[in-house]
Protein backbone atom coordinates (compact mmCIF):
# COMPACT_ATOMS: atom_id res chain seq x y z
CA UNK A 1 0.00 0.00 0.00
CA UNK A 2 1.24 3.40 -0.62
CA UNK A 3 1.81 6.06 2.11
CA UNK A 4 0.21 9.32 1.80
CA UNK A 5 2.54 11.95 0.99
CA UNK A 6 3.55 14.71 3.65
CA UNK A 7 0.71 16.66 4.56
CA UNK A 8 1.50 20.13 3.18
CA UNK A 9 -1.28 22.99 4.53
CA UNK A 10 -2.21 26.00 1.99
CA UNK A 11 -5.56 27.20 0.00
CA UNK A 12 -3.28 30.25 -1.67
CA UNK A 13 -3.45 30.10 -5.08
CA UNK A 14 0.70 30.42 -4.84
CA UNK A 15 0.49 27.40 -2.64
CA UNK A 16 -1.46 25.42 -5.36
CA UNK A 17 0.58 26.40 -7.53
CA UNK A 18 3.30 24.30 -6.54
CA UNK A 19 1.23 21.50 -5.61
CA UNK A 20 0.46 21.28 -9.24
CA UNK A 21 3.83 21.44 -10.00
CA UNK A 22 4.91 18.79 -7.40
CA UNK A 23 2.35 16.24 -9.06
CA UNK A 24 3.32 16.84 -12.63
CA UNK A 25 6.82 16.58 -12.20
CA UNK A 26 7.06 13.58 -9.35
CA UNK A 27 6.27 10.75 -11.80
CA UNK A 28 9.33 11.94 -13.85
CA UNK A 29 12.31 9.65 -13.68
CA UNK A 30 14.72 12.68 -13.86
CA UNK A 31 16.62 15.02 -11.24
CA UNK A 32 15.34 18.07 -9.69
CA UNK A 33 15.49 20.80 -7.82
CA UNK A 34 13.69 22.68 -4.89
CA UNK A 35 14.64 26.17 -4.38
CA UNK A 36 13.39 28.31 -1.58
CA UNK A 37 14.23 30.36 1.50
CA UNK A 38 15.03 28.73 4.82
CA UNK A 39 12.05 27.65 6.64
CA UNK A 40 9.46 27.33 3.83
CA UNK A 41 9.51 23.35 3.34
CA UNK A 42 11.71 22.73 0.88
CA UNK A 43 12.19 18.70 2.84
CA UNK A 44 8.21 18.30 2.82
CA UNK A 45 8.14 19.15 -0.89
CA UNK A 46 11.23 16.81 -1.91
CA UNK A 47 9.28 13.98 0.50
CA UNK A 48 6.08 14.16 -1.64
CA UNK A 49 8.17 14.53 -4.78
CA UNK A 50 9.05 11.01 -3.54
CA UNK A 51 5.99 9.53 -2.97
CA UNK A 52 4.13 10.26 -5.71
CA UNK A 53 6.77 8.73 -7.36
CA UNK A 54 6.76 5.37 -9.12
CA UNK A 55 9.76 4.74 -6.29
CA UNK A 56 7.70 5.37 -3.60
CA UNK A 57 8.30 2.09 -1.57
CA UNK A 58 11.97 2.21 -2.11
CA UNK A 59 14.54 3.96 0.47
CA UNK A 60 14.14 7.89 0.77
CA UNK A 61 17.52 8.84 2.45
CA UNK A 62 18.11 12.42 3.47
CA UNK A 63 21.82 14.17 3.64
CA UNK A 64 22.46 17.84 5.00
CA UNK A 65 25.55 18.39 2.83
CA UNK A 66 25.74 21.99 5.27
CA UNK A 67 26.46 19.42 7.91
CA UNK A 68 29.44 17.67 7.17
CA UNK A 69 33.10 18.81 6.15
CA UNK A 70 34.05 17.67 2.62
CA UNK A 71 36.29 14.73 3.85
CA UNK A 72 33.27 13.10 5.72
CA UNK A 73 30.58 14.70 3.53
CA UNK A 74 32.62 12.27 0.72
CA UNK A 75 32.55 9.40 2.77
CA UNK A 76 28.55 9.66 3.90
CA UNK A 77 27.68 10.18 0.52
CA UNK A 78 29.69 7.39 -1.24
CA UNK A 79 31.47 4.98 1.92
CA UNK A 80 34.31 3.65 1.95
CA UNK A 81 36.39 0.23 2.10
CA UNK A 82 37.99 -0.99 5.22
CA UNK A 83 41.33 0.26 5.35
CA UNK A 84 41.28 2.66 2.91
CA UNK A 85 42.47 5.45 5.39
CA UNK A 86 43.10 5.55 8.79
CA UNK A 87 40.64 4.91 10.90
CA UNK A 88 38.70 2.89 8.13
CA UNK A 89 38.68 -0.59 10.55
CA UNK A 90 35.28 -1.78 8.14
CA UNK A 91 33.51 -0.90 5.40
CA UNK A 92 30.89 1.65 4.97
CA UNK A 93 28.02 2.22 2.47
CA UNK A 94 27.67 5.24 1.35
CA UNK A 95 24.12 7.08 1.31
CA UNK A 96 24.18 7.42 -2.40
CA UNK A 97 23.84 3.49 -2.50
CA UNK A 98 21.73 3.16 0.56
CA UNK A 99 19.38 5.07 -1.98
CA UNK A 100 19.65 2.90 -4.58
CA UNK A 101 16.25 2.70 -5.88
CA UNK A 102 14.80 5.50 -4.85
CA UNK A 103 15.59 8.91 -3.62
CA UNK A 104 18.66 10.97 -2.73
CA UNK A 105 17.42 14.30 -1.19
CA UNK A 106 20.45 16.66 -0.44
CA UNK A 107 19.95 19.46 1.55
CA UNK A 108 22.20 23.15 1.12
CA UNK A 109 23.43 21.37 -2.16
CA UNK A 110 25.25 24.40 -2.68
CA UNK A 111 27.60 24.25 0.25
CA UNK A 112 29.32 20.41 -1.74
CA UNK A 113 32.76 21.24 -2.39
CA UNK A 114 34.10 21.18 -5.93
CA UNK A 115 35.60 17.80 -5.54
CA UNK A 116 31.91 16.07 -4.03
CA UNK A 117 29.87 18.06 -6.70
CA UNK A 118 32.08 16.13 -9.34
CA UNK A 119 31.50 12.96 -7.64
CA UNK A 120 27.93 13.43 -7.82
CA UNK A 121 27.84 14.58 -11.14
CA UNK A 122 29.19 11.08 -12.25
CA UNK A 123 26.41 9.60 -10.11
CA UNK A 124 23.62 11.61 -11.79
CA UNK A 125 25.02 11.52 -15.02
CA UNK A 126 26.12 7.66 -15.46
CA UNK A 127 25.07 6.22 -12.20
CA UNK A 128 28.48 5.62 -11.19
CA UNK A 129 30.19 5.56 -8.06
CA UNK A 130 33.42 4.63 -6.18
CA UNK A 131 33.78 3.94 -2.43
CA UNK A 132 37.09 5.35 -1.28
CA UNK A 133 39.37 2.33 -1.43
CA UNK A 134 37.16 0.48 -3.62
CA UNK A 135 35.99 -0.33 -7.28
CA UNK A 136 33.41 2.03 -9.47
CA UNK A 137 29.97 0.23 -9.51
CA UNK A 138 26.37 1.10 -10.69
CA UNK A 139 23.33 2.59 -8.61
CA UNK A 140 19.75 3.73 -9.74
CA UNK A 141 19.13 6.88 -7.61
CA UNK A 142 16.48 9.56 -8.52
CA UNK A 143 18.46 12.84 -7.09
CA UNK A 144 16.79 15.89 -5.44
CA UNK A 145 18.55 18.76 -4.70
CA UNK A 146 18.12 21.85 -2.03
CA UNK A 147 19.03 25.05 -1.43
CA UNK A 148 18.40 28.74 -0.96
CA UNK A 149 21.74 30.47 -2.75
CA UNK A 150 21.06 31.58 -6.03
CA UNK A 151 23.17 28.50 -8.43
CA UNK A 152 23.18 30.16 -11.50
CA UNK A 153 25.24 32.58 -10.27
CA UNK A 154 27.47 30.82 -7.97
CA UNK A 155 27.75 28.45 -11.64
CA UNK A 156 28.80 31.69 -13.24
CA UNK A 157 31.36 33.16 -10.27
CA UNK A 158 32.63 29.63 -10.56
CA UNK A 159 31.53 28.03 -7.39
CA UNK A 160 29.17 25.59 -8.26
CA UNK A 161 29.63 23.10 -10.99
CA UNK A 162 27.62 24.33 -14.50
CA UNK A 163 27.57 21.26 -15.92
CA UNK A 164 26.03 19.62 -12.47
CA UNK A 165 23.39 22.20 -12.49
CA UNK A 166 22.64 21.26 -15.90
CA UNK A 167 21.61 17.88 -15.27
CA UNK A 168 19.81 18.85 -11.48
CA UNK A 169 17.83 21.53 -13.24
CA UNK A 170 16.06 19.33 -15.42
CA UNK A 171 13.07 21.11 -13.21
CA UNK A 172 13.00 23.32 -10.61
CA UNK A 173 10.31 23.91 -7.86
CA UNK A 174 10.35 27.53 -6.41
CA UNK A 175 8.69 27.53 -2.72
CA UNK A 176 6.91 30.94 -2.21
CA UNK A 177 7.96 32.94 1.04
CA UNK A 178 5.45 32.98 3.84
CA UNK A 179 4.57 36.41 2.58
CA UNK A 180 3.85 35.54 -0.89
CA UNK A 181 0.84 32.97 0.67
CA UNK A 182 -0.32 35.34 3.30
CA UNK A 183 -4.21 33.87 2.74
CA UNK A 184 -2.26 30.89 4.55
CA UNK A 185 -0.94 32.14 7.37
CA UNK A 186 -4.28 31.48 9.75
CA UNK A 187 -4.72 28.06 8.32
CA UNK A 188 -1.20 27.35 9.64
CA UNK A 189 -1.04 29.11 12.73
CA UNK A 190 -4.36 26.95 13.85
CA UNK A 191 -2.75 24.18 12.55
CA UNK A 192 0.29 24.72 14.60
CA UNK A 193 -2.03 25.69 17.57
CA UNK A 194 -4.29 22.69 17.66
CA UNK A 195 -0.98 20.74 17.90
CA UNK A 196 0.63 22.46 20.50
CA UNK A 197 -2.94 22.24 22.92
CA UNK A 198 -2.95 18.52 22.46
CA UNK A 199 0.59 18.00 23.19
CA UNK A 200 0.12 20.48 26.32
CA UNK A 201 -3.09 17.71 26.92
CA UNK A 202 -5.74 20.69 27.07
CA UNK A 203 -9.20 20.30 25.92
CA UNK A 204 -9.79 23.02 23.95
CA UNK A 205 -8.17 25.65 21.74
CA UNK A 206 -10.08 29.16 22.17
CA UNK A 207 -8.29 30.81 19.31
CA UNK A 208 -6.47 33.73 18.48
CA UNK A 209 -7.84 37.33 19.37
CA UNK A 210 -8.13 40.32 16.27
CA UNK A 211 -5.01 41.36 17.96
CA UNK A 212 -3.28 38.22 18.11
CA UNK A 213 -4.33 37.43 14.19
CA UNK A 214 -3.06 41.15 13.28
CA UNK A 215 0.51 40.30 14.45
CA UNK A 216 0.22 37.36 12.57
CA UNK A 217 -0.45 38.65 9.24
CA UNK A 218 1.41 41.90 9.62
CA UNK A 219 4.56 40.19 10.41
CA UNK A 220 6.82 39.48 7.58
CA UNK A 221 8.29 36.12 8.69
CA UNK A 222 11.93 35.98 7.23
CA UNK A 223 11.87 32.56 8.91
CA UNK A 224 8.67 30.96 7.15
CA UNK A 225 6.96 28.45 8.01
CA UNK A 226 9.51 27.13 10.65
CA UNK A 227 9.70 30.86 12.33
CA UNK A 228 5.51 30.89 12.41
CA UNK A 229 5.06 27.47 13.99
CA UNK A 230 7.78 28.53 16.60
CA UNK A 231 6.04 32.06 17.32
CA UNK A 232 2.35 30.09 17.83
CA UNK A 233 3.63 27.24 19.51
CA UNK A 234 5.09 29.35 21.81
CA UNK A 235 2.35 31.59 22.14
CA UNK A 236 -0.06 29.14 22.91
CA UNK A 237 2.08 27.42 25.59
CA UNK A 238 2.44 31.30 27.58
CA UNK A 239 -1.73 31.51 26.80
CA UNK A 240 -4.34 31.31 29.21
CA UNK A 241 -5.76 27.58 28.90
CA UNK A 242 -9.32 28.75 28.90
CA UNK A 243 -8.44 32.15 27.35
CA UNK A 244 -7.99 33.62 23.81
CA UNK A 245 -4.06 33.72 22.60
CA UNK A 246 -3.90 37.56 22.86
CA UNK A 247 -0.12 38.42 21.85
CA UNK A 248 2.39 36.22 18.94
CA UNK A 249 5.60 36.19 21.02
CA UNK A 250 7.92 36.72 18.07
CA UNK A 251 10.87 37.61 19.06
CA UNK A 252 11.89 34.90 22.23
CA UNK A 253 15.18 36.89 23.08
CA UNK A 254 12.22 39.71 23.95
CA UNK A 255 12.71 39.83 28.05
CA UNK A 256 11.58 42.31 30.67
CA UNK A 257 14.57 41.55 33.40
CA UNK A 258 15.86 44.70 32.56
CA UNK A 259 14.85 47.34 34.96
CA UNK A 260 12.26 49.67 33.60
CA UNK A 261 13.60 53.26 33.17
CA UNK A 262 12.16 55.83 35.44
CA UNK A 263 9.05 57.85 34.02
CA UNK A 264 10.08 60.79 32.17
CA UNK A 265 10.15 63.73 35.28
CA UNK A 266 7.88 66.62 34.91
CA UNK A 267 9.90 69.48 34.67
CA UNK A 268 9.32 72.04 37.81
CA UNK A 269 7.78 75.07 37.48
CA UNK A 270 11.28 76.69 39.42
CA UNK A 271 13.34 74.75 36.43
CA UNK A 272 11.15 76.04 33.74
CA UNK A 273 11.72 79.50 35.12
CA UNK A 274 15.84 78.82 35.56
CA UNK A 275 16.11 77.34 31.53
CA UNK A 276 17.03 79.50 29.01
CA UNK A 277 14.89 80.15 26.96
CA UNK A 278 15.15 77.73 23.53
CA UNK A 279 13.44 78.43 20.05
CA UNK A 280 11.23 76.34 18.72
CA UNK A 281 12.69 73.55 17.01
CA UNK A 282 15.71 73.57 18.62
CA UNK A 283 15.85 69.78 19.22
CA UNK A 284 19.20 69.21 20.57
CA UNK A 285 19.02 71.79 23.46
CA UNK A 286 15.22 69.93 23.89
CA UNK A 287 17.36 66.53 24.22
CA UNK A 288 19.98 68.18 26.41
CA UNK A 289 17.86 68.98 29.29
CA UNK A 290 15.54 65.98 28.87
CA UNK A 291 18.96 64.04 29.46
CA UNK A 292 19.86 66.12 32.45
CA UNK A 293 16.56 66.26 34.40
CA UNK A 294 16.64 62.15 33.78
CA UNK A 295 19.92 62.22 35.32
CA UNK A 296 19.18 64.29 37.89
CA UNK A 297 16.59 62.76 38.79
CA UNK A 298 17.57 59.09 39.04
CA UNK A 299 20.65 60.13 41.22
CA UNK A 300 18.29 61.90 44.09
CA UNK A 301 16.34 58.68 44.01
CA UNK A 302 19.05 56.78 44.49
CA UNK A 303 21.04 58.74 47.12
CA UNK A 304 23.39 60.02 45.04
CA UNK A 305 25.31 56.81 44.70
CA UNK A 306 26.22 56.43 40.92
CA UNK A 307 26.55 52.77 40.66
CA UNK A 308 22.86 52.20 41.93
CA UNK A 309 21.97 55.02 39.31
CA UNK A 310 23.03 53.59 36.77
CA UNK A 311 21.87 49.82 37.27
CA UNK A 312 18.42 51.78 37.31
CA UNK A 313 19.04 53.59 34.36
CA UNK A 314 19.98 50.10 32.84
CA UNK A 315 23.64 51.92 32.12
CA UNK A 316 27.08 50.48 32.83
CA UNK A 317 28.74 52.45 35.22
CA UNK A 318 31.24 53.92 32.74
CA UNK A 319 28.69 55.19 30.65
CA UNK A 320 26.57 56.76 33.73
CA UNK A 321 30.14 58.76 34.54
CA UNK A 322 30.58 59.79 31.05
CA UNK A 323 27.15 61.01 31.25
CA UNK A 324 27.37 62.93 34.17
CA UNK A 325 30.34 64.56 32.81
CA UNK A 326 28.95 65.94 29.89
CA UNK A 327 26.41 67.35 32.06
CA UNK A 328 28.29 68.96 34.42
CA UNK A 329 27.13 66.62 37.35
CA UNK A 330 30.13 64.47 38.07
CA UNK A 331 30.56 66.92 41.13
CA UNK A 332 27.38 65.67 42.84
CA UNK A 333 28.51 63.41 46.30
CA UNK A 334 28.33 60.24 45.42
Amino acid sequence: MQPNPPSLLGESPAFHAVLAHVSRVAPLERPLLVIGERGTGKELIAARLHYLSRRWDRPFVKVNCAALTESLLDSELFGHEAGAFTGAIRRQIGRVEQADGGTLFLDEIATASAAVQEKLLRAVEYGEIERVGGRTQTVDVRVIGATNADLPALAEAGRFRADLLDRLAFDVVTLPPLRARREDIPVLAEHFALGMVRELERSLFPGFAPRALEQLLDHGWPGNVRELRNAVERSVAASDPEGLVEDILLDPFASDWRPAAPATPSPSPVAEEEAPPSPTGDFQERVRRFESGLLETALERNRFNQRQTAEALGLGYHQLRGLLKKHGLIGKPE
